[in-house]
This record gives structure tokens, sequence and C-alpha cells, in this order.
């Protein structure tokens, strides 16, 4: 699934060389070149990953990494340092920073797309072109399908159709199964951060959800948490489905 990635990198060559490997890996690239104009971006567009230099012209990427933490808005964005500093000090430094992961220099292309796959499995669960398979449910991220099994178990998988944002919602509860998600939440990660629309319309896309997973039983796997929001949970509580 293609990401959005900010490349934070001063130095040109280097910046260029990793914004081809990721456009031709199918991702959607943003570079800047100092600590000012990446922040600069991340107000417009909020990336789904940053691969930060640790040596920036007007600020260290280790500040930058603190500065994105400490702020709502960007604190859940994964990290991963870039840097020539090999001593495990220095590592443990970015770890602490609170980079997800830290890739030393040199490294080749295939390493650093590895690195931002195990980054965007482990945190954005969403972001990843695998297969789905929870309480009858079969959610295939890379041809937008979803397919159910039968209630009786005696017929074979049918497929279900579903709108885009309605994809979208049930492969992000589907991907953080049995976690709690408001509003607020549902709407950053799945309509994104900077479209405003009420929170409201989280609800109307749940009805339609669950209207559609009712027609092959599976609406009682998107559950109301009363007074918080949402989850997707293979657990049946009947006071939570409304």
């Amino acid at each position: 699934m293609a990401v959005t990635i900010l490349v934070v990198e001063d130095e040109l060559a280097i910046q260029e060389l990793i914004a081809l490997n990721l456009k031709k890996a199918g991702h959607i690239v943003l570079c800047a070149s100092d600590a000012e104009q990446a922040k600069k971006m991340v107000n417009n567009v909020l990336p789904d990953l940053v691969l930060l230099d640790w040596m920036l012209p007007d600020m260290s990427g280790l500040e930058l990494a603190k500065k994105l933490r400490r702020e709502d808005r960007t604190k859940a964005i994964p990290i991963i340092m870039l840097t020539a500093r090999v001593q495990e000090s220095d590592k443990i430094a970015g770890l602490d920073a609170g980079a997800d992961d830290y890739i030393t220099k040199p490294f080749s292309p295939r390493e650093l797309l590895a690195r931002i796959k195990a980054v965007l499995r482990r945190r954005l669960p969403e972001m990843s072109d695998e297969i789905i398979d929870i309480g009858g449910l079969k959610l295939d991220p890379v041809t937008h399908r979803v397919h159910a099994a039968a209630v009786d178990e005696s017929s074979k998988m049918a497929e279900i159709s579903l709108g885009p944002t309605e994809f979208r919602l049930l492969h992000f509860l589907m991907a953080h199964k049995e976690r709690v998600h408001t509003r607020a939440q549902l709407l950053d990660r799945v309509w994104g951060d900077h479209v405003f629309i009420e929170d409201r319309t989280v609800d109307v896309h749940i009805r339609r959800l669950r209207k559609i997973l009712e027609k092959v039983g599976r609406e009682y796997l998107v559950q109301t948490v009363r007074g918080t929001g949402y989850r997707f949970s293979v657990e049946c509580e009947e006071e939570n489905i409304e």
C-alpha cells in the first residue's frame, strides 16, 4: 500500500536517491533539506512515516524527533533515523528521542525498504499489504476485496461490496482489533487530519458498514463502546452493538 513518506536529508544526492527508490516502491515522497522546511511540510500534510537524518543544518534530527513526539498531532508518526553515527550510545540516544528504528549509512535501498515495511507493520498495521483474516472476514488491502465466510459454514466465502470509505474504516478497525478508538481518532486515521468534517460523520459510516455486514451475519464485529467510540472484536457483546 502506498504511504506518504517525508525524507528529511540535507545532502541532495542522498535525498534524491532515497526519493527515487521510494517512488519506485510506489510510495508518495515529500522532501525537506532542513528541520524548518520539514516542520512546514508536516503542518500542511501529515506523513505516514518520517526518514530523518541526524545531522541537519539548522537543528539536529534528534531535536526534531523530540519536537514531533511532544506534539499531539505528530507524536504517533513513525520515525526512522538515518545517520553515519555507529556508536551504541548514539543509537540509544536516537531511540530515546522517539525514533522507531535507526539505520546507519551507507545502507542499501533494499534494507531501507525492508526497515520501512517492518516499522509500518509494527506501528501502522493498516498501512500493510498483508491480508487480514479475523472473525470470518478476510480483507485484502491490495485488491480492495473483502470476503465473508458463510455463517452455517456450508457455503463458500462470499464477496462483500464496500464503498472506499467503508473499506478504509473496516481495514483500520480490523488492523487494530480489540482496541477502542474515539470518533476523533477515526477521523484522523481514516479520513485524514486535514479533513474538516463533524465527528458524527463516523457514526453514519459505521451504520453503513454494519448494514452491509449484517447481510453476512457479521454486524456484531463492529461494536460501540458507550461514551468512548468503536472497536472491532470477535467477542459478541450484545449491549455494545447499536
